[in-house]
Formats: C-alpha cells, structure tokens, sequence
C-alpha cells in the first residue's frame, strides 16, 4: 500500500466496498459503518505503520476494512461466526487490532493512555483513535479529551462524523442522528466554507514556529476559528486540541495530505481532526435505508434485500415495547428512557405513540441512570431500557443515585444471557450479580413473553423502590398473551410451580425455565419424576417455594443463564442460613462458567457454557448415580 498511486488507493477503496458487500451479504453483520470509512482506512494504513503505529477504532463494527487490510481477508467468510473471526477489534485476533472494543467511546481515552505510556518508554510512534460522532455523544469521550489537553501527549484523533449515531437507532419513521448540542455544532461546521479556507491557510503556521511570529499567527488562528468555526470547533480548542476540518472523508488525496502533514509535524500535542463520511457510502441500498443497514442479516447484494427468516412470535424486546405502551395508554406517568439504542430497544415504538414521554439521552449510559432517578425524584415512572452489558457502565450511578435513594427506577433490561454472534463485548452475563447485591432492588426474570408484560405492569407498581427484569436477545416462545398486551402485576418474591414430580427439582431463573422444562421431559423418557418450577424473583427470593423444593426432593438444581454470583447464590445463601444443605439433599447450581465465551450461534454457546437440556437432565442423572452408558446415551 505505501507505493500505490493516489489514483490506485481509490480503487482499493472501491474494492474495499465491493469485497465488505460480497462478504457481509453471506454472514450477515456490520455493513453501513465499514462502507463509510473505506477511502479513511485506506488512508491510514497507506500514511501509518501498524502495528508499530497504534489505530483504535471506537466501538469497533467500522473495523472490517481494517480487518481485511491487515492479513485477514482469506477469513472474512467467517465473521461472527463461531470460532471464526470477531466482529470487532480483538487484540488477541491480530497484532494490528491496537485496542478491543464494542462499547463505545472507549478509543480517546485508551489512546491517550498509548501516547503516555510511548513517552514514558522513549518511543515515537504514533497513536490514532478513530471515533464517531454518535460516540462523541457519551462523558467518557469529554473526560478523555480534557485530560488529552492538559497532558499534551502526541495524539490523533480522528472524528468521523456521519451524522448518525453509530448504533441500530432508527426510529419508525427514519434514520436518527445523534442527540444533543455538539451535533448542532458539527452541523454548522459541515457547511463552514469561511472557515475552511482560513484553516487551510494556517496549515503551514505549527508550532514549530518560534518567537513573536508565532504568538501573532497563533492568536489570529484562535481568533479567527472563534469567530468562523462555531461552537464545535472552538469546544474542542478549549479543551486544549488542535482542530482540523472538516476534511472530505471520501477524497483520499486530502485525508493523506492531511495525515501526512500531521505525521511530518515533531510535536502537534493533541489534534482532532474533523472527518465527514456518509454512512453506508457506495452501496445505493445502504444509503437509501432508514437504518443504513447497519446491523444486516444475510441479504441479496444486487438489490440489498435481507433473507430475514419469518417466525410466528416477535422480539421479547418487540414485547416489552408493546406491554409498556399498554401500561402508558392507562398511566400518564410512565416515561422511557434509553441510550442511543431506540431500534434496539423497541423504544422507537413507544416514542411513536408517546413523543413527550420518550428520552434517547445519547451514548450516555450513566446520565440515563441518574435522569431517570431525578424523574422518579418527582413522582413520575421512569422506565430505563439499556442493554445488560451496556448497564454494567452505570452501576455506579444505579447504585449511588438509585438504590441508595430508593428511588422507584424501573430498569429493562434487555440482551440478558448469551447473546450469539456479538460475542462477549454484548454478552449479558453479570446484570443479575451486580443488580441482586444492592438492598433495596427487586429482581425478576421472565420465563417466557408473557411473563416478561406480567413483570412491566410488576414494576409499574412497585413505586417504593427500584426494579428490574432482565429478558434475552430472540424470539418469544409463543405463550398466550394478556389481552391487550397489558399484564398483571405479580405478587413481589413468589415464584411458581410448572411441573411436579418426586425425585428432582430443577429450579429456573428467566427464560432458562423452558431449558428446565425439556431437560424435565428428557429425565421423564428414562423414569425420572422431576419438578420444574419458575423462580420469576431473585430478590426478594421465594424462600417458601426454596423451601418446598430442597424437602421434598433428593436433589435441587439451579439453572440460571448468568453468572457466578447471580440467582443461584442467593439460593444457596438461603439454603445454609436455614440448615437446608444439612441433610441428605444434593444440590447444584448451573450458570455461565467463569469465563468469556465467544462469538458464534447462541445454542453453540448454550452447548460451550453447559446450559443445555441435555446437560441440565445429565447432571440430574449423575446426581441420582443412573448415569449408565445406555441412559446417557438416551439423554445426550
């Protein structure tokens, strides 16, 4: 790439293009964000010397030019699928994936800390974080870029700015660009011409420059940036980086004209330089859809159509959107709230009905805790709908704000257990142990859609103290629903029996429960009795219904699509504080292992985890000592 011609690197960028839709049209994945960025990327590899040189790139689904330049192309056909390649950054994937990632705004602050630890070791390599301008919407991109300015450590970042959120936020009615001010800001800078041309005028005046013709050049930058560039750039400029733009992120000539000149510069200190890219640029079907296809299953590359497969039941997040709508038509108090993840969530669909009751806060995960708390602070009902992993960045302010308080926050959480091909950046695997340890929250989890409209008109209710109710990524099971989508509020910390039997008791936790229910039928086939009951609470615990089980039964398990430290430890606290693992009674617990696993199709990592049927009938048998060759094999 370092010999090609300017004319030969847009022809890569196409290329680039042409071989993301070829591949993503057979894996399905991340499509729009990576055709956005190809003439960047081209830009980058051709100026820079990874792995030597560090890129970062934000939250990571853009990364797939990257992939394909950096020795991974032959794998490519693998993306996302089990033990192929990861949707996003990996450090142990490649040595020229500088940083991981899959959350967002990650990239400032993990970069400033690269160009730190360069200096401190003598090095001079170069550090560049790419990052969106969705991305920008989040704190921890801010608290980074004030720190990067005090510090003056060498540094580039590079804002690729599409105005879109870098995230599946599409409302109903079209695309969503990202929320608050600085999109504003960037707005006016897009169309800035006045400015643009004085900065190309600057280029030449660095810092290199020394004595009064310095100061002079620099205080008529300054001043002229202030009065041109608007608010975005002069934000940026007080937060100590040098900015540039808007350059053309489609025009390889000039990002390379740019790069290099910082390259060439001895000691710029912190730049930003302000790129503008077109979501889903060069593929007419891309640009044309509400959502720019950003997350795409497999689809016909000629026309862009995805092979979306039919199924007879919705989302559990299509059912929670409709079950809330339910309970807002009857209370005009309730409110959703979520972070940038409208699409995701289905809180497109509330904000359809509800426009002044519905509040995307942008990347900001832990100021929709804390907006949410002063909204129950004066009475109304606030329902926070973020992803579980995505929750793990507020716990601070759930449980300072929140809990603390008591504050009657109602949190959904959505994506909860395993979650397939996004792997562990996305896995839900630690929402019921971080949320379960606080004092004052009731934690549920539904078995089955039903449950999941039955345990929203639940937390509508309870206004005394926080709640939340975890639900998975997939389909519902096909259970009759509440009419009218409204549910019944469940009595708070009593779970319920599905199957009795004599020998075995299997208790669930969440959507597991159905698990419970075939590895019953399985233990059924070869003469086993076993119980099936469906704990809907964690906190408080049924310790009536615990109770019942581990007496009338020879074994107890446990089964939870969760990790250590969730459901099943609060039931084994139960049991040892009332003598219950005293007796004869044989009980285990069965969760996610205590360790990541990997991307690929959610029932490979139900099989990796041991969480499947077969597992939870098997583990019954072994403890009832039939585990005979001929049984198991019945079983297994």
């Amino acid at each position: 790439m370092k010999t090609l011609s300017i004319e030969d690197l847009v022809k890569l960028a196409d290329e680039l293009r042409e071989e993301l839709v070829y591949t993503v049209s057979k894996t399905g994945g991340h499509l729009s964000s990576s055709l956005g960025v190809a003439e960047l990327t081209v830009a980058l590899h051709h100026v820079f010397n990874t792995p030597e040189d560090k890129i970062i790139w934000d939250v990571g689904h853009q990364a797939y030019p990257h992939k394909i330049l950096t020795g991974r192309r032959s794998r490519m056909h693998t993306i996302r699928q089990t033990c192929g390649l990861a949707g996003f950054p990996k450090r142990e994937e490649s040595i020229h994936d500088a940083f991981g990632a899959g959350h967002s705004s990650t990239s400032i602050s993990a970069g400033l800390g690269m160009a730190v630890g360069r200096d401190l070791l003598g090095k001079n390599n170069h550090v560049i974080a790419v990052i969106g301008d969705g991305a920008m919407t989040a704190g921890m991109a801010y608290e980074a870029m004030n720190n990067a300015g005090y510090l003056d450590s060498n540094l580039i970042i590079i804002l690729n700015d599409n105005e879109q959120v870098s995230l599946p936020t599409a409302t109903v009615d079209g695309p969503a660009p990202p929320v608050g001010a600085l999109s504003k800001a960037l707005t006016k800078l897009h169309s800035s011409r006045e400015f643009r041309q004085l900065r190309e005028a600057a280029k030449g005046i660095t810092k290199q420059i020394g004595g009064q013709t310095h100061e002079i050049a620099a205080k008529f930058d300054s001043c002229m940036r202030g009065m041109m560039g608007g608010s975005g750039a002069s934000l940026f400029e007080e937060l100590g980086l040098y900015y540039i733009g808007p350059v053309d992120g489609h025009n390889v000539e000039d990002l390379i004209s740019v790069l290099n000149e910082i390259k060439s510069t001895p000691a710029p200190g912190p730049v930003l330089i302000h790129v503008i890219t077109e979501k889903g640029k060069g593929y007419s079907p891309a640009e044309s859809a509400p959502d720019k296809m950003h997350g795409v299953v497999k689809f016909d590359p000629k026309s862009g159509k995805q092979m979306k497969s039919k199924s007879e039941t919705l989302s559990y997040t299509q059912y929670f959107a409709e079950s809330l709508i339910a309970e807002a038509e009857q209370d005009d108090k309730i409110i959703g709230i979520h972070a940038a993840m409208g699409g995701g969530t289905g809180l497109n669909l509330f904000q359809k009905r509800f426009p002044d009751r519905c509040f995307d806060v942008g990347i900001a995960e832990q100021h929709a805790v804390t907006f949410a708390a002063g909204l129950a602070s004066e009475g109304l009902k606030p329902f926070c709908a973020i992803y579980s992993s995505f929750l793990q960045r507020g716990f601070d302010q759930v449980a300072h704000d929140v809990d603390l308080q008591k504050l009657p926050v109602r949190f959904a959480i959505d994506r909860a257990g395993l979650v397939g091909a996004d792997g562990p950046t996305h896995c839900g695997a630690f929402d019921t142990t971080f949320m379960a340890c606080l004092p004052n929250m009731v934690v549920m989890a539904p078995s089955d859609e039903t449950e999941l409209m039955h345990m929203v008109a639940t937390a509508a209710a309870i206004d005394d103290r926080p709640s939340c109710f975890r639900y998975p990524r997939g389909n519902g099971i096909g259970s009759i629903l509440p009419e009218n989508n409204k549910g019944t509020p469940l009595e708070v910390g009593k779970g319920r029996v599905l199957r009795e039997g004599n020998r075995v008791a299997i208790l669930g936790y969440g959507t597991i429960v159905q698990d419970c229910m075939k590895a019953a039928q399985l233990l059924q086939m070869v003469g086993i009795s076993a119980t099936v009951a469906d704990a809907r609470f964690c906190k408080p615990i049924d310790g009536d219904l615990v109770r019942q089980l581990a007496q009338e039964h020879e074994i107890l398990i446990t089964a939870e699509e969760g990790s250590i430290g969730g459901f099943s430890a609060h039931v084994s606290h139960f049991l040892g504080l009332n003598g219950l693992l005293d007796g004869k009674l044989k009980w285990r617990a069965m969760m996610l292992p205590g360790r990541y696993i990997e991307h690929g199709s959610q029932n490979d990592q139900i099989q990796e985890a041991g969480l499947s049927p077969n597992h939870i009938a098997a583990t019954a048998m072994s403890l009832l000592g039939e585990c005979t060759e001929d049984l198991c094999q019945i079983i297994l």
